[in-house]
């Protein structure tokens, strides 16, 4: 029963992976552009929720709603006044400059926030659980995260195939070049992208920040996170993104449930093996 509990935290940390990937998954299937500087992004949303619950005094949960209107006005405009400069068919230039927005996010966190560790407590869900059985329980938090990664997928897949906003990313993902023929701006699809994509992200940089400590360096690690999630599930699917996300948490902790210092590292190799057998992913698609 120790092994189900196991399996069960796992498919529910997936979750929070699948929230890191989502949005890098959303701009690949958009843009074929990779974010070097997502993870930092993250980390730049969990400081955002830390302000307001220091200095306005907010709950984790009231706060959602203002860091996702400042990341996604941050994407919004961060891709229109810089990316969208860079995006061609040579991939270099978009890499370079989001490596350089990563160091810069990173060391302007240090200098305003210090090195030291911060983490914020969302209050009674922090110890609340839901007992499935006398072995299994399941805490209200990780379910909590689960949860919003699958109504955030499901949410960005009915944009993008129910709505107009949706034809124009999945016309600009198609053919960039006819867009503009038919009224269209890719920059502006552009922007719309990285904002949806950015306030996913602005998501997830909360519920990361209620989970666990975070500090400026961590963004890395949360990159090569989203990454392995969005690669396991395929390239550009947000629904694979989830799949990806949840093999990624399982191997972790069953891992972990070998030798905790095993945990991460069971993770790469589940990756390893699964882009090795299968490096077009588990649900391929060429776009959203």
């Amino acid at each position: 029963m120790d092994l189900v509990n196991v399996i069960v935290q796992g498919i529910l940390l997936g979750g929070l992976y699948a929230l890191f990937a989502a949005g890098l998954s959303l701009m690949f299937g958009v843009m074929r552009f990779v974010n070097i500087a997502h993870g930092d992004f993250i980390v730049v949303a969990a400081y955002l929720i830390f302000t307001a619950v220091l200095m306005l005094g907010l709950h984790p949960f009231a706060g959602v709603g203002l860091v996702v209107l400042v990341m996604g006005l941050a994407g919004y405009g961060g891709q229109r006044l810089l990316l969208n400069r860079v995006l061609g068919k040579d991939i270099l230039p978009p890499i370079l400059v989001t490596f350089g927005i990563s160091i810069v996010l990173q060391n302007s966190l240090l200098e305003v926030y210090s090195a030291d560790s911060q983490r914020i407590s969302p209050g009674a869900f922090e110890t609340a659980s839901l007992r499935l059985s006398e072995e299994i329980a399941v805490g209200a938090l990780p379910l909590l995260m689960f949860v919003v990664a699958v109504a955030v997928i499901g949410a960005l897949h009915l944009v993008f195939y129910w709505t107009a906003l949706g034809r124009l990313l999945r016309a600009t993902s198609d053919d960039p070049e006819i867009v503009p023929l038919m009224g269209g701006s890719n920059a502006h699809a552009f922007a719309l992208a990285t904002m949806l994509a950015s306030a996913v992200v602005g998501i997830a940089g909360i519920l990361m920040a209620m989970k666990t400590n975070f500090d400026p360096t961590m963004g890395p690690s949360r990159l090569l996170f989203a990454f392995e999630a969005v690669i396991i599930g395929g390239m550009g699917n947000l629904w694979g993104t989830l799949l990806g996300g949840i093999i990624l948490g399982v191997a972790q902790t069953l891992g972990g449930y070998i030798d905790p210092g095993f945990q991460v590292l069971a993770g790469h190799l589940v990756f390893l093996l699964i882009l090795v057998l299968r490096p077009q992913g588990l649900m391929p698609k060429g776009a959203v």
